[in-house]
């Protein structure tokens, strides 16, 4: 079979040198990824951190509407209009942080 036709799956392998590590499943991710994203764990008999995806989706949230509302607020008032650019361009980045909170979420992290 020709590659990069139509049903064609690359193979999935680790780097040169790499063990090869089973994927991860649905209940890995329910139960949390052990020292995942927190260097310090275990340091002084400390706990792994566990992610607050549901406080950083209400954050996000937060920023979009505020930034929004505020950036329209300043477009249509007499403030130098790259007050209102910059509050639009970071309720941008707040909607893509909720996009891929959203999706971590659907995949079945904790938090």
């Amino acid at each position: 079979m020709p590659r990069g036709g139509a049903g064609y799956e690359a193979p999935v392998t680790a780097p040169i040198g790499e063990p090869e590590r089973p994927r991860r499943t649905h209940e890995d991710f329910a139960r949390g990824l052990p020292d995942h994203h927190d260097p310090t764990a275990g340091v002084g008999g400390a706990p792994a951190a566990q992610s607050a995806l549901t406080l950083r989706l209400v954050l996000a949230a937060f920023g979009l509407i505020v930034c929004l509302g505020a950036g329209a607020v300043a477009l249509l008032s007499p403030l130098p209009m790259w007050f209102g650019v910059v509050l639009l361009a970071l309720g941008a980045v707040a909607a893509v942080d909720l996009v891929v909170i959203i999706r971590r979420k659907a995949r079945g992290e904790p938090g």
